[in-house]
């Protein structure tokens, strides 16, 4: 009776490592992944080019993700996933409401620093439904920060009192999807982070007052300090 105990004892110990590591590789390729897709292209990569930066066989992909569509929703859900919980955590921290979208900003900028492709301009033409899923996600994640941001500013001074919030809340969503166009904004003349940055503050003088103008000024010249 003991003997059987301390085999199945040693049975689960194993299953319990194998889940394990099963787990790690699967996010070692989701991480890799991600990291090729924004840096090549959803089009570029294939499997074969995962498997070797990762030197494993195209089947250990295989084993947890059955196809590349497959793998592409992955990445995508896990990669806003983990900017939703950061934009989440500046929300949490209840900043100067102009001061919480520059570090959204940032950790945007962050997560996308190695950005060379048009990602989003991929993943809507050859994967449209997983798109959907996300701008969909999207939406909802911006149009609730967003709206709170617009909120807290009306009330602390810092925007117009006369903002159609919800109005504002859409169109900063978007202009923020619209500069992501390569076809309006080539990046060889539109660099991605100025492009931005120059979109944030676009955003920000049309709903400033002349407080709020005094804030934003000093993360502009801070901007141009740092650049």
């Amino acid at each position: 009776m003991l003997k059987n105990c301390k085999t199945l004892e040693t049975f689960s110990v194993l299953k319990v490592s194998f889940l394990i590591f099963a787990l790690h590789m699967k996010d070692k390729i989701t991480h890799k992944a991600a990291e090729m897709f924004i840096t090549l292209g959803f089009k570029s990569v294939t499997m074969d080019d995962i498997a070797n930066e990762l030197a494993i066989s195209k089947k250990t992909i295989y084993a947890h993700f059955k196809n590349k569509t497959e793998l592409v929703h992955e990445v995508t859900m896990s990669l806003f996933s983990t900017i939703s919980c950061g934009i989440d955590h500046i929300c949490d921290l209840q900043k100067n409401p102009i001061e919480e979208l520059y570090e959204i900003k940032k950790l945007v900028m962050m997560h996308l620093k190695n950005e060379r492709t048009s990602p989003q301009y991929q993943l809507q033409k050859f994967y449209p439904e997983i798109h959907e899923a996300l701008k969909a996600k999207h939406y909802q994640k911006m149009s609730e920060c967003t709206l709170g941001n617009l909120k807290r500013g009306v009330a602390m001074g810092l925007y117009r009192e006369n903002l159609d919030i919800d109005f504002v809340s859409r169109i900063y969503f978007i202009g923020v999807n619209g500069i992501k166009d390569e076809a309006l904004f080539p990046v060889q003349k539109f660099p991605k982070v100025r492009l931005f940055e120059d979109y944030l503050e676009y955003h920000l003088r049309g709903i400033v007052t002349k407080e709020g103008l005094k804030t934003l000024n000093k993360f502009i010249k801070t901007t141009m300090h740092n650049a």
